[in-house]
């Protein structure tokens, strides 16, 4: 009893001792900060979402705002001359809360419009006689290159939620979002893109449907009058993720079967949403 006491007392002490050396600034690199806590995960001192999490915050401190971003093409902008007919079907269509406004050219962006900044003006039926101009607040620029752990201080400080992205010219390549960045810390966030835990697939419109990632396999074959292996695979994500052969980011796309799989929503740990449409011959 005594030895497997001093045995247990040792490997106790070891342990804390790598605990004190993490707090005191003593591991090296990453690489030891990740093996200290995946042993206080082992020995229960922290469970598997808290080690995602600091898992997910040290990989921040490594990623950049391009690997990211929403791209130019999959953002929903506004002409700042455009009249209400113009701009709000699709402010009501994408359901988002912040819109890029643009001016000369789709590639500068002079501000940001907020829907609720919307709502006073329609309920008074005032929005005919209200430049878009008058209405978009001061928009916030990072450049591609920008650390995410420094773009969530800086969030933070500013108070600020979304931010456009620009290219080495100056040019908007993209968009960021804080929970774009919170999402690579602690996993997904509810988006527009989700809907209804009740359903797994959803069509968006004509032959396009956003799917979850969990889909299970037979389901999503019923639905597409697919064929995929049922028992190789339990779901659509894991289907999705062994054609990539990694764990794809968002807006990445591949060609499986007879449909093209487009990445609506990934985080550092899993595929989350999907878009599937028929492959266009």
């Amino acid at each position: 009893m005594n030895d497997d006491h001093s045995r247990n007392g040792s490997a106790g002490r070891t342990f804390l001792d790598k605990i004190a050396n993490f707090l005191s600034g003593e591991p090296q690199n990453q690489a030891e900060v990740l093996e200290i806590l995946t042993n206080a995960h082992h020995s229960g001192l922290i469970d598997a979402e808290a080690l995602g999490i600091f898992q997910g915050a040290l990989q921040v401190s490594d990623m950049q705002v391009r690997e990211i971003m929403v791209p130019r093409s999959q953002c929903v902008t506004i002409a700042v001359n455009a009249r209400p007919e113009e701009y709000l079907p699709p402010v009501i269509e994408s359901a988002h809360s912040r819109f890029p406004v643009y001016g000369d050219s789709p590639d500068t962006i002079i501000g940001v419009l907020l829907a609720k900044d919307l709502l006073d003006l329609a309920c008074k039926n005032k929005l005919d006689k209200t430049p878009l101009k008058d209405l978009i607040r001061p928009a916030t620029f990072v450049p591609e290159s920008k650390r995410l752990n420094v773009l969530l201080r800086e969030f933070r400080q500013t108070r600020t939620h979304m931010a456009i992205v620009v290219n080495e010219y100056g040019k908007m390549s993209g968009l960021v979002t804080i929970e774009d960045v919170l999402e690579q810390i602690v996993g997904e966030i509810d988006d527009e893109h989700d809907f209804d835990d009740d359903y797994m697939i959803k069509q968006v419109k004509g032959n396009e449907f956003v799917v979850k990632a969990v889909t299970p396999v037979d389901e999503f074959n019923e639905h597409f009058s697919t064929a995929f292996d049922e028992d190789e695979f339990d779901t659509i994500g894991g289907i999705v993720l062994s054609h990539f052969g990694r764990l794809p980011k968002r807006d990445e796309s591949v060609n499986i079967g007879k449909y093209h799989f487009t990445v609506l929503n990934a985080d550092n740990r899993a595929i989350r949403l999907l878009k599937v449409s028929p492959i266009q011959h």
